[in-house]
């Protein structure tokens, strides 16, 4: 475990010094969470509107899901899954233009992300099928329901690991990206993907770490009786939580691209030790 961890630290760090090179790889995360918020606020809210309004919808919505509030659910995650995998494209292709040496900019990833447009909505429908699909297993079995979704769910974004970085370089359809991707997972290293994939980890104790500061400076604040201490604190933790969230995010995206490079050939990026690679791709032992 701990050889794990500090490869997946050593992983991480070089992450980090691409990011530190290019620090408008951060853009992509930011209009990303902010259009997914536009997205998600311009469907609840009319739901929520409706739902106060009529007590018989709300009744029957806890009753059990209809055919309609499954379709607006569908439009939901397609739109959301549409944008979501826009910008993350956008993002892994300015990655992939730094890890091959080439000259980058925030312009030269929307217009690759453009370029793919009808493949980034191919794939947004197929995400979006099997989202609603695992939501409506979730439904009709209850708790064996939300068991067998965590499978899948977890077994989906194995396979589609490296669809977004295919996309961005490869330029195939969706259903080949997807192909692609379980090919280049197959290929390289198997069962090993997730106990290597320390970035998750590492983010998630510095989230827990972040949320235990601020909890101290807003109590800090409170002790103090300042409404004007108690909104500064708050302000500076919202705005250190959502710079972490970019940070991972951006991270996230380089990371994948140099996986997805050195699966597709072999070699590592720069900035990359090839034995980290090798061991983080490494086969699944008989």
């Amino acid at each position: 475990m701990a050889g794990k961890f500090a490869r997946s630290w050593a992983l991480m760090k070089a992450s980090a010094a691409v990011l530190r090179s290019d620090k408008s790889l951060l853009v992509f995360p930011l209009l990303s969470g902010l259009c997914t918020l536009l997205v998600a606020a311009s469907f609840l809210i009319p739901v929520g509107v409706m739902v106060i309004g009529n007590g018989h919808a709300g009744q029957a919505f806890d009753r059990g899901m209809s055919a309609g509030a499954y379709l607006l659910m569908f439009g939901f995650y397609l739109v959301q899954y549409f944008v979501i995998v826009f910008f993350q494209t956008a993002l892994t292709g300015v990655a992939l233009m730094h890890l091959r040496g080439e000259p980058t900019s925030v312009g030269a990833g929307f217009a690759l992300a453009r370029a793919r447009l009808p493949q980034i909505l191919g794939y947004a429908l197929i995400a979006a099928t099997v989202g609603l699909l695992l939501r409506m297993i979730q439904e009709r079995l209850g708790l064996i329901g939300r068991l067998v979704v965590g499978f899948i769910g977890l077994a989906w974004t194995v396979a589609t690991f490296l669809v977004v970085p295919v996309l961005a370089s490869e330029g195939v359809g969706p259903v080949d990206a997807v192909r692609r991707s379980v090919e280049l997972l197959k290929r390289s290293w198997g069962e090993n993907l997730i106990g290597n994939g320390g970035l998750g980890v590492v983010f998630g104790l510095l989230m827990v770490l972040a949320v235990l500061f601020g909890a101290v400076l807003i109590g800090g604040a409170v002790a103090l009786h300042s409404a004007a201490a108690i909104v500064l604190a708050a302000v500076v933790v919202v705005l250190g939580l959502t710079l972490l969230g970019l940070v991972q995010a951006s991270l996230q995206g380089i990371y994948s691209a140099a996986l997805y490079r050195y699966a597709e050939a072999g070699e590592a990026s720069v900035g990359f030790d090839q034995a980290l690679l090798q061991q983080a791709f490494a086969p699944k032992q008989k």
